[in-house]
């Protein structure tokens, strides 16, 4: 049965490290939440900033979809493509401005070459490939999963089994460092131990609060 972590744990007893980016090994929670505000004010949706922290770890797509239902908005395909577009653009344009490594970069140079190690995260694998260069940690990886690489993001278990599946290790011998409680619920669909880092390591993710 997998377990669920509010505390450091002995890392040795995993055969695999699988880490969450934003919010996780990533401080981009200022990053988001503008582009998030200037995107959904454009189209007239408004929603609560706890709605939206709610909503940390959910791919861009089904946070549009989401966000526009709270609002009793309803929206296109294309206007949803739009609104997409409007949202990679304002991050790709303003990442090197806000990006930066968490703590938890001490544990990923510790391990490195020791337990192969990916990351399973919610954005885009070229998201995910800018802000890891962007933060000097790309290197250290052996495997990055992207929502795009997957038919079901989080809450499911797809991202990490993939990024398990990526650096040769059965999932029950593997560890997830999450943040956010869509990514507890998708390590634990995936039969992996989870750690919140927010408890475990103190990062804490400045994403609508």
């Amino acid at each position: 049965m997998p377990q669920f972590f509010k505390q450091a744990v002995d890392l040795d007893q995993y055969q695999g490290l699988i880490f969450d980016m934003d919010g996780t090994i990533v401080d981009s929670g200022q990053l988001h939440e503008k582009a998030w505000l200037e995107t959904l004010e454009r189209h007239n949706i408004f929603v609560s900033r706890e709605f939206m922290r709610g909503l940390a770890g959910v791919p861009t797509l089904q946070t549009i979809e989401l966000a526009a239902k709270q609002s009793n908005v309803k929206l296109s395909e294309n206007e949803i493509n739009l609104m997409m577009g409007e949202k990679e653009t304002f991050v790709h344009a303003h990442f090197s401005e806000f990006v930066k490594a968490t703590a938890l970069e001490k544990i990923i140079k510790q391990y490195y070459k020791k337990l192969p190690m990916a990351v399973g995260t919610g954005a885009s694998t070229q998201e995910a490939h800018n802000f890891l260069k962007q933060t000097g940690l790309f290197e250290y990886f052996d495997a990055i999963v992207g929502c795009d690489q997957v038919v079901n993001g989080k809450p499911k278990g797809d991202t990490f089994l993939l990024g398990a599946q990526k650096i040769n290790v059965d999932p029950k011998h593997c560890i997830v460092f999450e943040d956010a409680e869509f990514g507890f619920m998708a390590a634990i669909d995936a039969g992996m131990d989870v750690v919140d880092v927010k408890e475990a390591y103190n990062i804490h993710n400045d994403y609508f609060l």
